[in-house]
């Protein structure tokens, strides 16, 4: 391979990401083919093909450049059905999706929360943000300056902390306020990558935060992977329950087994007289799920703590105070009363 045309290649960064072609092993040939310079990238996403062809194009404007596409064995990309879903993720014993009907309700806090309250009850834990658009977990876990590595193994290095393995594709992006400008099917591959291309190990859990809504990322998580229980987060808001009872009759048409409903926000304590307000309205994820006869997980309250220790990328169930770590505590121990899981004692 030239290596004079290699040095120079690594002024081409990846679509996307903050690593040049080179670095992430795309060049697979450099040829000289009479008065052709022949490079031969190696790489899935196909997407990111004519952009990569184009700067190397660029770049090299003085030569007579061919860049072509190495032929790759086929992976297996016949989607799964919701009936028969496959199984992307033979390494996780149990796999519980987050999701909510809108966004903004604290969906994400959940999922991290969540995925460490696991952790702390001594399993091994893999948290995946499959909310593209919206990545909050990098922040939320304090891993938000790290970038993608690559581990020998040709598998993503996932980040961890607070005891979880984690996976995010704002962990991929040059900056966190760079903004993804994907169409879905896009989204999709960049999700089935994390699940299969990421060094996770054996896992007791993979905790999926979804993004919120019923569209093409939820229907694929469900056709791609088992999973044991979809997990609702609500708030009391009327528009909010609206919402995710979308998301419940989604889970139920498409056979997902739905472990239970969590109310977040769900009420006001003020700090000086301790005097409660219902600020976003009282019970409405209790009655939803007595509505859809789904379990009733818990309530975690509105409070500025919690708030401020999620911005701080300081989990509450890890750093909080204990009746932070309670909310969210409880919620495990009753989820765990409502699902069977596999391979794990509660």
């Amino acid at each position: 391979m030239d290596k004079k045309i290699l040095e120079q290649l690594k002024q081409i960064k990846y679509p996307g990401l903050d690593k040049n072609i080179v670095e992430l092993r795309t060049v697979d040939k450099i040829e000289q083919k009479g008065d052709t310079l022949q490079i031969t990238l190696d790489m899935a996403n196909q997407e990111a093909f004519p952009l990569i062809e184009g700067a190397i194009k660029d770049l090299l404007k003085d030569k007579s450049v061919e860049v072509l596409l190495k032929a790759r064995p086929k992976k297996d990309i016949h989607y799964g059905s919701t009936a028969r879903p496959n199984n992307r993720a033979p390494y996780a014993k149990n796999i519980i999706a987050v999701t909510s009907g809108k966004g903004g309700v604290g969906k994400s806090t959940v999922s991290t929360n969540l995925a460490i309250a696991l952790a702390q009850k001594g399993y091994k834990v893999g948290l995946l943000d499959a909310d593209v658009y919206g990545p909050d977990i990098p922040r939320m876990t304090g891993v938000e300056h790290e970038k993608l590595r690559w581990g020998e193994n040709d598998k993503i290095i996932p980040s961890q902390n607070f005891g979880i393995k984690i996976m995010s594709v704002g962990l991929t992006t040059p900056s966190p306020d760079t903004p993804l400008v994907w169409r879905s099917s896009v989204a999709v591959s960049a999700l089935i990558q994390f699940l299969e291309d990421v060094d996770w190990g054996e896992l007791d859990f993979l905790v999926i935060d979804m993004p919120p809504g019923t569209g093409d990322i939820q229907l694929t998580m469900a056709q791609e992977l088992p999973i044991t229980a979809g997990v609702l987060v609500t708030t009391p808001q009327m528009v909010a329950a609206d919402d995710v009872s979308r998301a419940i009759m989604m889970f139920k048409d498409i056979g997902v087994p739905i472990g239970g409903l969590i109310e977040n926000m769900s009420y006001f304590i003020t700090p000086d007289t301790g005097k409660r307000y219902d600020i976003f309205g009282k019970d409405g994820g209790k009655a939803l799920a007595v509505q859809y006869d789904i379990p009733f997980l818990g309530q975690i309250p509105l409070e500025m703590d919690i708030r401020a220790l999620s911005d701080e990328g300081m989990p509450p169930v890890a750093l909080g105070k204990e009746r932070h770590k309670r909310y969210y505590q409880d919620i495990v121990a009753n989820l765990f009363d409502a699902v069977s899981f596999t391979g794990v004692r509660s």
